[in-house]
C-alpha cells in the first residue's frame, strides 16, 4: 500500500452543477485527494443514451435540439465557474465531436455499440475539464492535470460492458501516473471509460465511475478509496421503503457486496472487488452534507452482527418449470443453464425439488419469446411477475439456529414465493410480491436491527 495516495469518486449529483463542483472541489482539496474520478454532470449521460436510441428514426433538426442541451447546460457551468479560454475551446472540441458522431449515426441509420461507447464517453470527459478548473482555482498550491483515463485504463472490445485488463493497467498507471506518488500532483480524470487494445474508446457499462476508481486505487496501491455521493453512507436499508433506518459506521467487504449485489444503490456491485484485493479501506460519504460520518468499508470491522442491513432488487421474474422426468436424471439443470446461455440472459437465484426448478431474471422483457420456446422443450414452464427480493445481510447467517424461524415468525401472513439459503454465510433472501415489500422490510427491520 503508498501511503499518502487518496483516490476519490464524485458521481453526478455531486457534479450537477457550479455550486456542486465548487462543494465537491472542497472536499477534495480538505481530503487531500490525489486522484480524483468523476461522472458526467448530473443527467447528461441519460441524454447521451436517448440520443443513441432516437438517432436512427429521428431528424438531424431534433437531434441537433438534444445536442444543443448538452452544449448549454455545460457552457452555463463554465461561465459560473469562469473558466479561461483553453478550458472553453476544449470543450467547444468535445461539442464539435459530439456533433460529429451523432450527425455520422443519423446519416448512417445505425448506432453500433462501437460508436455509442465514444459517444457516451464524452459525458465523463466534458465533467472532468470543468472539474479540473473549479479544483485549480482552490488549490492554487497544487499542479492540476485534467488526465484522459483512457492511457491507462485498459479493456477489452466489449463494448458498452467492457471488461478491465489489470495487469495492464497497472503497468500503465506506473508509466503515466508516477507524478501522483513522487511529484505531488494532483489529476482529475474520468470514471466509466476505458480503452481496448486498438484504441478505440470503451465503457464499463452504467455505474462503471465507481468501479473505475477502484480499478486505479488498486492499480496505485492506494491508501483509501472514497466514494461521494449524494447519501451519507450506507444505511440499514432503504429510507424511502423504511423510515426507521439507521447509518452504518463500519461494513465489512463481504457484507457491503451482497447489499450491492443485492439492491442497494449506493455502490456498483463490481465496485469493491478491486478494493477487496488491495485491502484498500473504502468511504462512502455525501458530498452534500460532508460532515457526517459516512461509512467506511473495511476487511475486519470489529463489530459483526448477525443481521446488518437489508436490500431489496426490484422487477424480479420468477421462472418455473416442471418435468417428473428430472427426478434421479442427470444433466437436467445443465441442459437447463444452456438454455439461458444460449439466450445470453443471466439466472440470479434458483431453488430445486425432485421434479421442477425455480429461478429468478432480473427483468421479464429479457425472457422472450425464443428463449421460453427452447426452455417448453424441456418441460411445463410457469412465469410470475411483480415479484422483489428481499435480502438480509449479515454474519454467520448459515450457522445460526432458530433464524428461519425469526425471519417467518416476523414476515407473519406475507406469502414467500422463493427461499435461498445456505449458499451464503452472508445472506438470506427471498421473494414476496413487490407490494408487500415495505411491510415485510418494516417488521424484519423491527424484529432484526430497530
Amino acid at each position: 500500500m503508498n501511503q499518502g495516495i487518496v483516490v476519490s469518486k464524485f458521481g453526478g449529483s455531486s457534479m450537477a452543477d457550479a455550486t456542486a463542483m465548487r462543494r465537491s472541489a472542497a472536499i477534495a482539496h480538505k481530503q487531500n485527494s490525489s486522484i480524483i474520478v468523476v461522472s458526467a454532470t448530473y443527467g447528461t449521460t441519460n441524454i447521451l443514451v436517448e440520443l443513441s436510441k432516437m438517432v436512427t428514426t429521428a431528424t438531424w433538426e431534433n437531434c441537433k435540439s438534444t445536442i444543443q442541451k448538452i452544449i448549454d447546460n455545460h457552457l452555463s457551468i463554465a461561465s459560473e465557474l469562469e473558466v479561461p479560454s483553453q478550458c472553453t475551446n476544449d470543450l467547444d472540441e468535445m461539442f464539435k465531436e459530439l456533433t460529429t458522431l451523432v450527425r455520422g449515426m443519423n446519416l448512417l441509420k445505425e448506432a453500433t455499440p462501437k460508436a455509442c461507447d465514444s459517444l457516451f464517453s464524452l459525458g465523463e470527459r466534458m465533467s472532468s475539464r470543468l472539474f479540473s478548473e473549479c479544483l485549480n482555482q482552490l488549490r492554487d498550491d497544487t499542479e492540476i492535470e485534467c488526465f484522459d483515463v483512457r492511457k491507462v485504463l485498459r479493456t477489452n472490445s466489449q463494448y458498452g460492458k467492457a471488461a478491465p485488463n489489470f495487469e495492464e493497467i497497472k503497468k500503465l498507471a506506473d508509466q503515466h501516473l508516477l507524478d501522483v506518488k513522487y511529484a505531488g500532483r494532483v489529476f482529475v480524470t474520468q470514471g466509466f471509460i476505458g480503452k481496448d487494445a486498438n484504441g478505440a474508446t470503451t465503457t464499463l457499462g452504467r455505474g462503471g465511475s465507481d468501479y473505475s476508481a477502484a480499478i486505479l486505487a488498486y492499480a496505485l496501491g492506494a491508501e483509501k478509496l472514497e466514494i461521494w455521493t449524494d447519501v451519507a453512507g450506507i444505511a440499514t436499508t432503504d429510507p424511502r421503503i423504511c423510515p426507521d433506518t439507521k447509518p452504518i459506521n463500519v461494513i465489512s467487504f463481504q457484507e457491503a457486496a451482497e447489499l450491492a449485489t443485492f439492491g442497494a444503490k449506493v455502490l456498483h456491485p463490481t465496485t469493491l472487488l478491486p478494493a477487496m484485493w488491495g485491502d484498500i479501506p473504502v468511504f462512502v460519504g455525501s458530498s452534500f452534507e460532508p460532515e457526517k460520518e459516512g461509512t467506511w468499508i473495511r476487511k475486519n470491522p470489529e463489530e459483526r452482527p448477525l443481521i446488518r442491513a437489508m436490500a431489496v432488487r426490484k422487477d424480479q421474474t420468477l421462472l418455473t418449470l416442471k418435468n417428473p422426468n428430472m427426478l434421479h436424471a442427470h444433466g437436467f439443470l445443465f441442459n437447463v443453464f444452456k438454455v439461458f446461455n444460449n439466450h445470453e440472459v443471466s439466472v440470479d437465484s434458483i431453488t430445486t425439488s425432485e421434479i421442477s426448478v425455480s429461478l429468478t431474471v432480473d427483468d421479464s422483457t429479457l425472457l422472450n419469446k425464443n428463449l421460453i420456446r427452447d426452455l417448453e422443450e424441456l418441460g411445463e414452464v410457469h412465469v410470475e411477475e411483480d415479484l422483489s427480493l428481499v435480502s438480509l445481510i449479515g454474519n454467520n447467517i448459515n450457522h445460526t439456529p432458530g433464524l428461519a424461524s425469526d425471519i417467518f415468525n416476523a414476515l407473519g401472513d406475507i406469502n414467500v414465493r422463493m427461499i435461498c439459503f445456505g449458499a451464503s454465510k452472508h445472506n438470506f433472501c427471498f421473494l414476496v410480491n413487490e407490494t408487500m415489500v415495505p411491510e415485510a422490510i418494516g417488521r424484519l427491520h423491527k424484529r432484526f436491527i430497530g
